[in-house]
């Protein structure tokens, strides 16, 4: 019988480390987790070309373990001027509470996907995920070359089929419960919110691929859970955001150790795209009009100044706030003592 997907990685327990854009996967997170024996990841999706470079550079000088680098696929963004002004108008307000000066539209709105991707083929880590969208069958295949592990997002079927048509090497089933955006690429958003367990049975019932659960993981009872339901590895990223190695701010941790259970949303007003993180001043007064804002990742641009001086002052009620629903369950332990936990835990689920 052929290894399942994390003895097929080497790992020591089936624990992926989520890669969480916005500065959480630091070189000392991702390389903490891969020499607890889980499979860090590199949120590079925010990241300049060069910085990938630099910032694998780092990774592998901290660990000869094998880690993975995540981007997305944004959709080329091209809003009309009126969108523009409209939620520049809604933003003035905030920026002028903070001492800002009033919010222009940047000259670009993401990173350029191309070069990130050249630089993701020439840093070779062992394996790459994609959020937001599909790549195509010869991008698949030229990671392949490189040795590259393949592994797609899917929120619904259907994606989790087209993945498998591309020649991913496994999906990751995103449920409901998962912090952060919404991966979805086919269909609405808000129609591909399954609870993760139910996703991950489906996925893995339906795929000739290993299926991989995201949602809500935090502790090893429900990795074991999710491995029974089909899963063969399991991706946990709010369950990482209190160790120290994380990089969000003291301000986001604060809030973290105060969530409970329930106090989390799922939000456009940021970024333009469904997110789920902790609800906020911010959140609920541009819950009213966020179906009028820009898609990713415009808004995510034209709130970026906002989101940066917010985290600098400490205002939790104006920053983004990412979580999932199990938040309330986080832990404030160092990388290597927490996966001493969810493998004692984990074992002891099959006992």
């Amino acid at each position: 019988m052929p290894p399942v997907l994390w003895q097929r990685l080497q790992l020591k327990l089936p624990v992926i480390q989520a890669p969480m854009a916005g500065g959480a996967t630091t070189p000392q997170l991702v390389s903490a987790v891969c020499e607890a024996g889980g499979l860090g990841f590199l949120a590079a999706a925010l990241l300049s070309p060069d910085q990938i470079g630099q910032e694998t550079a780092r990774i592998r000088a901290r660990t000869s373990q094998p880690f993975g680098v995540n981007l997305f696929i944004p959709n080329d963004p091209a809003p009309g001027v009126a969108e523009l002004e409209a939620a520049l108008g809604l933003l003035r307000p905030w920026h002028a509470e903070l001492g800002l000066a009033a919010p222009t539209a940047p000259e670009h709105f993401c990173q350029p996907f191309e070069a990130q991707w050249l630089a993701l083929l020439a840093a070779r880590p062992a394996a790459a995920s994609f959020t937001f969208g599909i790549l195509t069958p010869e991008q698949v295949r030229a990671l392949k070359v490189e040795n590259i592990l393949v592994i797609g997002t899917a929120t619904n079927l259907a994606e989790g089929l087209a993945w498998a048509e591309a020649g991913a090497d496994a999906v990751c089933a995103q449920g409901r419960e998962a912090g952060g955006h919404r991966g979805t690429f086919i269909g609405e958003q808000t129609q591909s919110l399954r609870p993760m367990l139910s996703l991950v049975y489906e996925l893995a019932q339906n795929l000739p691929l290993p299926v991989i659960a995201a949602g809500g993981i935090m502790n090893g009872r429900e990795i074991a859970a999710a491995m029974r339901h089909g899963a063969q590895a399991c991706q946990l990223g709010t369950a990482f955001l209190r160790c120290p190695e994380s990089g969000i701010s003291a301000t986001w941790k604060q809030a973290l150790a105060q969530a409970k259970a329930g106090d989390t949303c799922l939000t456009r007003a940021f970024s333009g795209r469904y997110a789920r993180g902790l609800s906020n001043r911010y959140i609920e007064a541009m819950a009213r009009c966020q179906e009028q804002l820009p898609a990713y990742p415009v808004m995510n641009a034209l709130t970026g100044p906002l989101r940066a001086a917010a985290a600098q002052a400490g205002r939790s009620d104006l920053m983004s706030l990412w979580a999932g629903e199990g938040v309330a369950e986080a832990r404030e332990l160092p990388v290597a003592e927490l996966m001493a936990q969810l493998q004692v835990e984990w074992q002891a689920a099959y006992r």
